[in-house]
């Protein structure tokens, strides 16, 4: 008897096409949608079923309104070629499909250019909640709705503008030690204040809170977690302490920080770049996240 194979499909970690992109040194790709299998699929309406009520109650009016306007189908894995059909107009934004980890500085450029470097992979369906990279789930359900949004996307242009200009000081530096070290600040107070904001924020809506972070959006388990738990310390945001606040990425965050509106963030992008030209992004508080060598040569060799 011959023994029967099963295709991994488009599993995270387990995917042969995301293997030979990057072995190929590709960095955009095409989404393969004939290679997602029936358990990719699968996975993706676990996941939408099991989060959609928690959206409803927990996810900001414009995360829901975009989840709407990208017709976003609970029953198979989006086409990005369907999502930037309805997304583009609204934004200028595109969901542009890549090989796997994007360098720092490449991917706030990208946002910059109004392009979302996105996931094509998706988790295995044995582990829904906790993933320590990021999936189409992820990305698609979790980032992508925010997109449609006119003012939040343009809150991602500017973000984007502020790590161009940080390398671009960083080349001013002729020391080649003190370049490193500056760089290295500066990568860590982008990445906390990206954290705090675009991945884990919550904004206040009405006489309530609603969040519109990525990453507590795409999670079941934490989407209610961080409104409703009195673990969680709940901040009104202060730059100096967001730059400041190192964050791991394993557990539920025990600590939030709160906008007023996308106004109110885009504002506080504003004052993060006078901070960058200031200087007062070069020498902040050690500790996580750490910069990793692909993250710190983004900066240092941006052109």
């Amino acid at each position: 008897m011959t023994a029967t194979t099963t295709s991994p499909g488009l599993t995270t970690t387990r995917a042969p096409f995301i293997e030979q992109a990057r072995a190929a040194g590709e960095f955009f790709i095409r989404q393969p949608y004939e290679l997602y299998s029936p358990d990719n699929q699968e996975t993706w309406r676990r996941l939408y079923a099991r989060i959609r009520p928690r959206w409803e109650q927990y996810a900001h009016p414009k995360f829901l309104e975009g989840v709407a306007n990208l017709a976003l189908d609970p029953q198979q894995i989006p086409r990005l070629e369907d999502i930037n059909r309805f997304l583009e107009p609204l934004s200028g934004f595109s969901a542009r499909a890549v090989s796997g980890y994007v360098p720092a500085y490449q991917f706030f450029d990208c946002l910059r250019q109004r392009a979302f470097p996105t996931t094509i992979t998706i988790r295995d369906g044995a582990t829904l909640d906790y993933l320590p990279e990021p999936d189409i789930f992820h990305d698609v359900a979790g980032h992508v709705p925010m997109h449609t949004d006119r003012t939040f996307a343009d809150v991602l242009v500017r973000f984007g503008a502020v790590a161009r200009h940080a390398a671009e000081r960083a080349r001013a530096v002729s020391d080649a030690h003190a370049r490193v070290r500056r760089v290295e600040s500066n990568i860590k107070a982008l990445a906390r204040f990206f954290w705090f904001t675009i991945e884990f924020g919550l904004m206040r809506v009405g006489d309530g809170l609603r969040a519109y972070g990525s990453g507590l959006l795409s999670s079941y388990g934490e989407l209610a977690h961080c409104l409703e738990s009195p673990a969680v310390q709940r901040f009104p945001f202060q730059l100096e302490w967001v730059i400041n606040q190192y964050f791991e990425i394993d557990h539920y965050q025990p600590l939030l920080f709160v906008v007023d509106s996308f106004d109110h963030l885009y504002a506080q992008v504003d004052e993060l770049e006078r901070w960058l030209h200031a200087g007062r992004l070069d020498h902040v508080s050690p500790g996580e996240p750490a910069v990793n060598e692909r993250d710190l040569e983004s900066f240092l060799q941006a052109q």
